[in-house]
This record gives structure tokens, C-alpha cells and sequence, in this order.
């Protein structure tokens, strides 16, 4: 055996190991590794408003709580308002729930001349086997949703926590970072960061034009349909299925047409058909102009990386493509070395113009000037 071999054999498993060991640790810190990518997100969502703040003069750190304080409070209290008008309604449709079925059995047994009874669907369904086991599985599943719920809460915590430092020590991490590295990659270093920075406040402003463009949509719609808190519902529709993506559509449009029920169950359907109708045409055509013109991707570009986003993280991924991806599309066009269009490539280019007829009448000819004698010798340059 030579004497290499063993230790050849030792390095090579102890490699194994070590590779392991690392895949082993990703895996299990994958969930806090998404949650740092979330927050240095939203860091740079708010990095403007805590710069122009630090700018006139107050802390850093105190900018960050009072932006931060502002978000929060604006969450709270929407949310406190759709809840109170969200119980008011539940108890007026519980209240009402037999009226609207007895309306919807009436309307049946009168189109297709069936003689339905409202008591015996609900005899039918009270003594369901199906009703019988989801009930059980929903007593058993109270566990579960509620560390599903701490679960979320304490995620929360933490990305608000990392965002915070982020933000409000972002001019330390950022020379903590350049300060390991060469010159000429701290410039490209704060160059990624400012592009960073900029694509993601496109992003976001991309999101509030379309969350606009969707509640003015909406409440025309509930208006019309004279459904009972037209306003805040389109608010709610707006903010909801730009800002909570992959399931924010669904929860946006489930509390409208539950709303629109208590009112006519066929308003219901109404509202459920144009929510799923403007949503293709959202996807399809509003978004990708609108963030092609935001974040200066192209349009396929953009539907392709929230795609893409979406099969690698989820709806976390869904969230942050657009602004990684423009990101890093502007970082690398500074490197890209780009050529002249040759005159087939370029089709923008005019047509040659034909040339000019030649004139029946001689041209005189130009003027010679005094001539000088030519010097011989070599070119300034190869000299």
C-alpha cells in the first residue's frame, strides 16, 4: 500500500463529513436564513424614509422606531376595523341564515320543479357521517393550529427584529462589509446596495399603484351591488392581494363575497366572478406593465421570476423575485459589453435614402487650392 493512499482515504472522508455536517446545518437553519432574506428586504422598502429622516438630523435608531411605529399602527387599527365589521356581519348572517336558505331552496325547487325542504337538508345534515368526522378532526386539529399561530407570531418577531437592525445599522453593516474587501469592490459593493435600495422602492410603489387601481375597481362593483361597507371592503381587496402574495387573492375576495351573501346569495356569485375575472386580468395585463415601467424589467421577465420565486421559496419567493431580479439585472448591465446593431439586425433603423437623380446640366468644377509640398517622414503616432 503506498504511503499516501491512507491519508488520501482519512482527507477524503473527513471532506465527506464536513460536506455533510454543512448540508445538515442548511437544513435545519434554511427557515432562519429566509427570515434574514425578508427582513434586509423590508430594510431597503424603508431604507428612503429613514435616510431622509437621519438626513434632517434625528437618530437613526429613533427614525427607525417612528417608521416602524407608523406601520404598525396603520396595520392595527385596519385591522381592528375590518374585524369589527367583520363580527357585525358574521352575526347578521347567522341570524339571517335560514331566510337565505330558504331563498336559495325556493329558487332551486322553482327552476329545475323540484320539492326541496329546507328541514330536511337540515336533518341530512346534522346526522352525516362526513360532518360527524370533520367535527372530530377539527377538535383534534386545535392543537395544531395554535402552535401553527405561535409559530407565525414568533416568525414575525423575529423578521421585525432583524429589519429593524438592518435598517437603523445600515451605514455600520455596510462599511463592516466593505471593510474586508478591496477598493474597487467596495464601489461595486455600495453601487449593488444603492441599486438594491432604489428597484425595491420601485417594487413597492408598482404594489400600491395596482392595490389602487384594484380598491377603485372593487368599490365600484360593491357599490353597485349596494353591498354594506363598499369602502373599507375595497381597501381590504386592495391591500390584501397585492401585499400577501400566492393566498392573498383568495382571502381578498373570500370576505367580500361573504359580505355580498347576507345581502342576495346571486350578489355573492357577482362578486366572486368579477374578483376572479380581474384577477387574470391583472396578472396578465396590469402587472406587467406596471412593474415593467416601475422596476424597468420587461414584462415576461417579471411574470417568469415571481413563477420561478414561487417554485424556489414559496410565497416568499413570490414577494421578493421582482425586486431581486431587478436588482440584479441593473448590477449586471454594467458589465455587459454591448456592440453597434449592423444595418440587417437593426430594424428601427430608417431605410437608406436613394440616391439623389444626376442633373442634365454639367456642375462646374470646384476650385483647386494652392497645393503644398508633401513632407516625408513618419505618423505623430509611430514616431
Amino acid at each position: 500500500m503506498p504511503r499516501w493512499l491512507p491519508r488520501a482515504v482519512v482527507l477524503v472522508l473527513a471532506l465527506y463529513a464536513c460536506f455533510q455536517l454543512a448540508g445538515w446545518a442548511f437544513h435545519q437553519l434554511i427557515g432562519l436564513l429566509i427570515n434574514i432574506l425578508i427582513a434586509f428586504f423590508l430594510a431597503l422598502a424603508i431604507e428612503p424614509a429613514v435616510a431622509r429622516m437621519a438626513a434632517r438630523g434625528m437618530r437613526r435608531g429613533l427614525a427607525t422606531f417612528l417608521v416602524f411605529l407608523g406601520v404598525v399602527v396603520a396595520a392595527a387599527g385596519f385591522l381592528v376595523l375590518l374585524g369589527s365589521m367583520l363580527a357585525g356581519q358574521i352575526v347578521a348572517m347567522v341570524e339571517g341564515f335560514p331566510r337565505y336558505l330558504d331563498s336559495v331552496i325556493n329558487a332551486i325547487n322553482a327552476t329545475f320543479h323540484t320539492e326541496l325542504s329546507r328541514l330536511e337538508i337540515q336533518d341530512s345534515l346534522l346526522h352525516s357521517a362526513w360532518l360527524q368526522k370533520y367535527v372530530q378532526n377539527s377538535a383534534s386539529g386545535v392543537l395544531d393550529v395554535s402552535a401553527t399561530v405561535l409559530g407565525g407570531l414568533f416568525r414575525l418577531l423575529t423578521v421585525g427584529l432583524f429589519s429593524f437592525y438592518f435598517a437603523a445599522d445600515g451605514p455600520r453593516l455596510r462599511r463592516a462589509l466593505c471593510s474586508v474587501l478591496p477598493p474597487a469592490k467596495q464601489s461595486e459593493v455600495l453601487r449593488a446596495w444603492e441599486i438594491a435600495v432604489a428597484k425595491t422602492g420601485g417594487y413597492l410603489y408598482s404594489r400600491g399603484l395596482m392595490a389602487l387601481v384594484s380598491g377603485i375597481a372593487h368599490y365600484v362593483v360593491f357599490a353597485v351591488l349596494d353591498v354594506p361597507y363598499a369602502p373599507a371592503l375595497a381597501v381590504w381587496v386592495g391591500l390584501v392581494s397585492q401585499f400577501i402574495p400566492t393566498i392573498g387573492t383568495y382571502l381578498a375576495g373570500a370576505l367580500p363575497t361573504l359580505i355580498a351573501f347576507t345581502v342576495d346569495p346571486w350578489y355573492a356569485l357577482y362578486v366572486l366572478g368579477f374578483v376572479v375575472v380581474y384577477q387574470q386580468f391583472e396578472n396578465y395585463v396590469l402587472q406587467p406593465k406596471l412593474t415593467s415601467r416601475t422596476v424597468d424589467i420587461h414584462p415576461a421577465v417579471a411574470f417568469g421570476s415571481v413563477i420561478a420565486g414561487t417554485a424556489l421559496l414559496g410565497a416568499v419567493g413570490a414577494l421578493i423575485a421582482i425586486p431581486a431580479v431587478a436588482t440584479l439585472q441593473a448590477f449586471l448591465g454594467a458589465y455587459v459589453k454591448r456592440y453597434e446593431l449592423t444595418e440587417g439586425a437593426d430594424d428601427t433603423a430608417p431605410p437608406p435614402s436613394a440616391p439623389a437623380p444626376a442633373s442634365s446640366s454639367p456642375t462646374p468644377p470646384a476650385p483647386r487650392s494652392p497645393s503644398r509640398p508633401r513632407r516625408r517622414g513618419r505618423l505623430p503616432g509611430l514616431r
